[in-house]
């Protein structure tokens, strides 16, 4: 496959995908993944200890999340699990070698999910992140939240998605959304040093490490009565005014005027 919107090298047992699509700021588009979902199938057949996810170039916008254009414009739900982000974020937590973020820019929406189904973060001074549902009056998924709350502290995930605003590095490190902060010009050897650390340990181990701790995080069982009252509140959102005006804010680029809950 020739890759238009990520870069993807492999140095001995250390693979890399670099997000390489600068005019829609590295958005989440169903082109770049599908681009990611192929380098991932294919090092996932390679022997690969640790895989890094990063920028190739730094900028001030590390991605901006689900590409907002590839949303429906109402009446549809959003994020059902066959959407390609949801897909992506499905195969980043279930690939056998541990997976690093490396983090030099701000982070939006989805792709803070993203970040939450790595492994590990590392970043730098010019990293935040925010999940912006609110912005949009999308109503995001339960599994979505539920990476957030294995993470970091229930009060904490209902700020971050209730305010939808950024979270700066320091605090990152704090709450637990990265693993280690460095300045600018450590990043990246710091990352490459910890995935060589990985890559000369156990892989089986650490797939299984890997496996074992996912599904202890996904651990939380409900039961049908509760998923349909979720999905339920959730369809009342994404076929409500909010999410309608949300969208057509975003796209004409002015700031929503949202309603009162019914």
């Amino acid at each position: 496959m020739e890759y238009r919107f990520i870069k993807v090298e492999r140095d001995e047992l250390i693979a890399t995908i670099r997000f390489n699509h600068y005019e829609k700021r590295n958005a989440l588009s169903e082109s770049l993944i599908a681009e990611m979902e192929h380098a991932l199938i294919q090092f996932g057949q390679e022997d690969i200890r640790a895989l890094v996810l990063r920028n190739d170039q730094k900028r001030s916008v590390w991605s901006a999340g689900h590409d907002i254009k590839e949303l429906p414009r109402a009446n549809i739900d959003p994020l059902p699990a066959d959407d390609p982000v949801m897909v992506l974020l499905r195969s980043i937590r279930s690939f056998r070698a541990p997976v690093i973020a490396m983090v030099d820019g701000t982070v939006w929406g989805a792709s803070t999910d993203l970040i939450m189904s790595c492994d590990i973060a590392i970043g730098d001074y010019d990293c935040s992140f925010a999940i912006t549902p609110a912005k949009l009056g999308l109503p995001y998924t339960a599994s979505g939240i539920l990476h957030f709350m294995s993470r970091m502290p229930l009060n904490v995930v209902k700020e971050m998605f209730l305010t939808a605003d950024p979270i700066g590095p320091s605090r990152a490190l704090q709450i637990g959304i990265l693993n280690h902060l460095y300045l600018s010009h450590d990043l990246e050897s710091k990352t490459y040093q910890m995935a060589k650390t990985i890559a000369q340990r156990s892989p089986q181990a650490n797939s299984v490490l890997k496996a074992q701790a996912q599904m202890l995080s996904d651990a939380a069982v409900l039961n049908p009565a509760v998923f349909e009252h979720l999905q339920t509140l959730r369809r009342n959102v994404f076929r409500g005014t909010d999410y309608r005006e949300g969208i057509t804010a975003f796209l004409e680029k002015r700031e929503p005027v949202f309603h009162q809950a019914e």
